[in-house]
């Protein structure tokens, strides 16, 4: 029976906040608990990150760290899971490189997440060649671990789909050498699309707009309470929206049921408070707090985990190193295969080599 084999990975350019953890971390341990997989990979895609950061690798540098004491605050355990640097498997960029001749420059364009990065980046003409080829390098880094699963957010569907394409033309040309991922995406549609706090489309950084899993208590609650709601909500006894509200849109990912009995009471579920809300008669000021005290529930011990981890920093870079050698000895294997089903494999070749020169015309 075929070993089942995730792999995913973040892009270290910042802390990171609770539309990873929703997205994919929470996701990522409890696969990683599962007991359904054989081998779990995480990796820290710092060769990535310096695709749109190459003239500030100190950025991608001091945020490998970061990352890395995310992942350990929010439970990614390296006895389960081979947590390691991208850069540090130089069998990533060889696959990338055969596997760019199996893709056109219309294919990448037409990309969806390829698009977006680059209007978002405003790259427009000056695309840099290597954040260009984003995608293909993505399916390097999935296909060198022969991952069956890919567990990430929708936005990056196209870029699986992209990978799914590259590993079906490879197989056809040389051979079944590679596996085919499948994605797996958030089973909750609000983790599918958690907004900024101001109610923009996508938390970022530069947009001051994320709640980060490392931020303070008191951080998190200020931030809340200055969260985007609704904003004909003027008064506590008008009908309000919950569309498009981050409070209700927050709740939807992180509360549960039990949160009720525990923090509010006067409410039997999330249905009954959006009802009461949506038929007025409920303030703003109320249902944030809610979210405050949900919030904090889940990040609380991730807070608590991340300054355990921080206090011994050395053994998280260890952490790192063995992984990246787990990894690379991994990549090892499937860039073999690769070369063999090439063709390439010249002095691997004892009959090839042995071969008279007639013979070889």
């Amino acid at each position: 029976m075929a070993e089942k084999i995730i792999l995913t990975g973040d892009r270290p350019t910042g802390r990171l906040h609770v539309g990873h953890y929703v997205g994919s971390l929470r996701e990522r341990v409890r696969l990683q608990d599962s007991g359904e997989f054989d081998k779990v990979f995480i990796m820290i895609a710092d060769a990535q990150a310096l695709t749109d950061n190459a003239e500030n690798p100190d950025k991608v540098r001091k945020n490998i760290i970061e990352v890395a004491l995310d992942y350990l605050a929010c439970g990614l355990d390296p006895a389960k899971t081979t947590i390691f640097v991208q850069s540090m498997v130089p069998q990533l960029t060889e696959l990338t490189f055969y596997y760019m001749n199996l893709v056109t420059v219309a294919r990448v364009q037409r990309n969806p997440t390829v698009k977006n990065e680059i209007k978002m980046r405003n790259f427009e003409a000056s695309i840099p060649v290597g954040f260009f080829c984003y995608p293909i390098s993505q399916a390097a880094d999935i296909t060198a671990f022969k991952a069956t699963t890919v567990p990430v957010g929708e936005d990056q569907e196209p870029m699986l789909e992209q990978c799914r394409e590259i590993v079906h033309k490879f197989n056809s040309v040389y051979g079944p050498t590679l596996t085919m991922p499948e994605i797996v995406l958030p089973s909750n549609d609000a983790c599918m699309r958690l907004p900024g706090i101001d109610g923009k489309a996508k938390m970022s950084k530069s947009l001051g707009n994320c709640i980060y899993l490392s931020d303070p208590a008191d951080v998190v609650k200020k931030k809340i309470m200055s969260m985007y709601t609704d904003p004909n909500h003027v008064r506590v006894e008008d009908p309000g929206q919950i569309e498009g509200n981050c409070v209700f849109t927050y709740l939807d990912a992180f509360c549960k049921p039990e949160h009720f009995a525990k923090y509010l009471p006067d409410y039997e579920n999330l249905d009954a408070l959006k009802a009461h809300y949506q038929r007025g008669g409920l303030g703003d000021v109320k249902v944030k707090k809610f979210l405050i005290k949900v919030l904090e529930e889940t990040l609380s011990p991730i807070r608590e985990r991340r300054h355990m981890w921080e206090a011994r920093i050395p053994e998280v870079y260890e952490i790192l190193r063995k992984g990246s050698e787990v990894a690379a000895a991994a990549a090892a294997e499937t860039l073999h295969d690769v070369r063999d089903a090439m063709r390439i494999n010249y002095f691997d070749d004892q009959e090839l080599m042995n071969q008279p020169y007639e013979q070889q015309l």
